[in-house]
């Protein structure tokens, strides 16, 4: 496919844009759900833009591999004349390696141990929505509300000092963001680079002390890490802080912020909500499949592979796995483009991944979303936007970055 409907998945601005993204994407998928996009300025890739084959790559993570590029980069394909990343995270990681380094963090993030932090959950949901109560009848949803409070919550699980909470919401948005003119860094030739590095040094401190004074907190896990009996290296536990403390909370910021979008486009959805608080629990998988906060992620094949829809993938080529596409496949999703707090099947999304790479952090995210929107429907009365929602320009995470609404508090 060398039309140009293809920059759709490459161009960051074209995820500004949700309507259109996604009246392109239908096109593609009604003519087929494997495409080839060969562009001028691009390397090639597969974009695979259905929901069960998406799910059969992720399946055969031997065959499709994270390595040796995992996203999709401005600069193209790693190459020997890129300058490859000083730490190296899950994202990154592939078969034995990734299973042992998951494992190290596994439990604090399954079913049982997400529940015991229900109460500290809830008590930044109250937090924020206190906070939206402050401001007065009116404020910018996004940017006060739900860039702040899952943030909160990882880095508060993490056990990094409030202080420096500003600094890591900056450090997110410009990992991110980088193709978003809001938070690009004036004259910074590898921005990713410079923010990791940044990172690095904002948690050198944390990781010193918690392997000197052992706590509770994940953070005493990673620092005084072990794999095969052998204590991690420093640049192994920033790789864990990279991928917990910036993914941890910024996919989910992007799933409130964009769920709340979509209750007030949709206000009779946000009017169920509020008649019967117990549909939010539901309607969290809706909000993730709705809004879909990562974007996709690339896979290269290490073997010739043919597809179950009959597509050959070449050893070596490099694949698109387009995730919010696949949310709004008409083979899976009755009507899928309409928003429905009670759609029976939402939990059948894609919003976390699948398989092997499936999100570490899908159960908290869920948490999270539950009790910022039961804290909502409880206590606001009545809410609407209040101007032009700008989402940001990114091709990996991407949500609305302003949103302006006003509100009133019920009693």
């Amino acid at each position: 496919m060398a039309d140009e409907r293809g920059r759709i998945f490459i161009d960051p601005a074209a995820y500004q844009d949700f309507d259109r993204w996604h009246a392109i994407a239908a096109e593609l998928r009604a003519e087929g759900l494997v495409h080839r996009v060969e562009l001028p300025d691009r390397d090639p890739f597969w974009a695979i833009v259905g929901l069960p084959e998406i799910m059969e790559v992720e399946k055969n993570s031997d065959v499709f591999t994270n390595a040796p590029d995992p996203v999709m980069n401005p600069k193209g394909r790693m190459t020997e004349e890129r300058e490859e990343s000083p730490v190296n995270t899950l994202i990154q990681m592939d078969g034995d390696e990734h299973k042992a380094h998951r494992a190290l963090v596994n439990e604090w993030f399954k079913p049982g141990e997400v529940k015991k932090l229900a109460d500290q959950v809830g008590i930044q949901a109250t937090r924020s929505v206190d906070e939206m109560q402050r401001l007065g009848g009116s404020c910018d949803f996004a940017a006060d509300i739900a860039m702040n409070y899952p943030l909160r919550v990882i880095l508060d699980i993490l056990g990094l000092p409030e202080e420096e909470f500003p600094k890591m919401l900056r450090l997110t948005q410009e990992l991110f963001g980088d193709g978003d003119p809001d938070f690009q860094r004036a004259g910074e030739d590898d921005q990713a680079m410079a923010v990791i590095m940044d990172v690095i040094t904002l948690f050198t401190g944390l990781n010193a002390e918690r392997r000197e004074n052992p706590t509770t907190d994940l953070a005493t896990v990673i620092a005084n890490g072990q794999i095969d009996g052998k204590p991690l290296e420093d640049m192994d536990t920033y790789g864990y802080y990279l991928i917990v403390a910036t993914a941890g909370h910024d996919t989910t910021s992007n799933a409130v912020a964009g769920g709340m979008q979509a209750l007030l486009e949709h206000k009779s959805e946000w009017e169920k909500l509020q008649a019967d608080p117990a549909l939010v629990d539901g309607a969290a998988d809706e909000i993730v499949r709705w809004v879909s906060p990562v974007k996709h992620f690339m896979r290269t094949a290490q073997q010739d592979y043919t597809l179950a829809s009959g597509h050959t993938i070449p050893k070596g080529d490099w694949l698109l796995l387009s995730y919010q596409s696949a949310n709004r496949d008409e083979r899976v999703f009755e009507d899928p483009f309409r928003f429905d707090v009670t759609r029976p099947d939402s939990d059948r999304h894609l919003g976390f991944g699948f398989g092997r790479h499936y999100c570490l952090g899908a159960h908290l995210a869920r948490l999270e979303i539950r009790a910022i929107f039961k804290e909502l429907v409880a206590r606001v009365g009545d809410i609407d936007l209040a101007g032009t929602t700008e989402l940001t320009a990114s091709v990996l995470v991407n949500g609305p970055k302003r949103m302006p609404v006003t509100y009133s508090f019920k009693g």
